[in-house]
């Protein structure tokens, strides 16, 4: 068995699934985020729409915010982005905003997700990385939504 880098995707991933978790456990559709600059969690959070009735309030809207604050910078082109969920549009145009470096996305969002609608929307710049630990993210939104319906 191999060990994971503590720089690894995986291991960042499995931080923003943490914050996902939480997400779940608070009744919010369960997407965590991550900020990583320079192998160091910088910023984390989740998707807080309802608890704040906001619907801006996406996880990485959330973390990215924190991480600027941090920083004391508008711009992210030394960080990466771990998201458990692949950003909307709105997502999408603050991640062009802030030039982030590095998006990695779990899950693949088919019905909301930015890369279905314009995946130009990315700033040129930014490396784009998916399905890190998609099946983790899958089951922790499929369980969300079947425990609505329930």
């Amino acid at each position: 068995m191999t060990e994971l880098s503590v720089f690894s995707d995986e291991h960042f991933m499995k931080q923003a699934l943490i914050e996902a978790q939480i997400a779940f456990d608070e009744g919010e559709i369960p997407v965590g985020a991550i900020v990583v600059c320079e192998n160091k969690i910088i910023a984390k959070d989740h998707n807080r729409v309802e608890r704040l009735n906001d619907a801006t309030a996406h996880a990485e809207m959330l973390a990215v915010t924190a991480a600027q604050n941090n920083l004391s910078s508008k711009y992210l082109n030394e960080c990466t982005l771990y998201v458990t969920l692949e950003p909307c549009n709105m997502c999408a145009g603050a991640l062009f905003w802030t030039q982030l470096g590095k998006l990695v996305i779990a899950a693949p969002d088919t019905e909301r997700g930015f890369m279905s609608f314009n995946r130009d929307i990315a700033h040129p710049k930014t490396k784009i990385k998916e399905g890190v630990m998609a099946a983790d993210s899958e089951v922790m939104i499929k369980d969300f939504f079947k425990k609505l319906r329930n």
